[in-house]
């Protein structure tokens, strides 16, 4: 048996400048990933800091490997568009109907880990501020807690 070509295991060896690139998404996504996770731990929410930085991270990874591999932009769409489907399973997941009480809990984080998805997919493709001025819409968003309760309460004298 003849051995592997280092190239093999490793691909191509990135520049500085490309490696800098790229290690600075993922940090990126991690970290944006991660504040719209504070928000949900904030919350007492099933999904938190971690599920919310590894979906963000996870979804830059998907859309950069295609990009520095040089993929056409149909074919990275369609990469796109089996991230944003896939994530629907994992959304669905913290979707509950309690039966006792009529209820459905967990469809503002699942929405949340939709929207993170969303923000590695565009740290991938390398709009980190638009991903940051996102990230700050979600939590602008997840404040209108207090708007819903405030129409909730309303509701419930009239």
């Amino acid at each position: 048996m003849g051995e592997m070509p280092l190239s093999t295991l490793l691909g191509t060896l990135p520049s500085i400048e490309q490696w800098l690139r790229v290690s600075s998404q993922l940090i990126a996504a991690i970290i944006l990933g991660a504040l719209i996770g504070i928000q949900r731990e904030w919350m007492s929410k099933p999904a938190g800091v971690r599920t919310h930085a590894l979906v963000t991270l996870a979804a830059a990874i998907f859309t950069i490997v295609p990009t520095e591999a040089g993929m056409a932009i149909a074919d990275l769409s369609r990469v796109i568009q089996g991230v944003a489907t896939g994530i629907g399973f994992i959304g669905a997941g913290v979707i509950l109907k309690r039966s006792d009480e009529g209820e459905i809990v967990g469809l503002t984080t699942s929405a949340t880990i939709w929207a993170a998805t969303a923000i590695g997919v565009a740290i991938g493709l390398g709009h980190i501020a638009l991903s940051a001025l996102g990230v700050v819409l979600i939590w602008i968003v997840l404040a209108l807690d207090q708007l819903d309760r405030w129409i909730a309460d309303r509701r419930g004298q009239g």
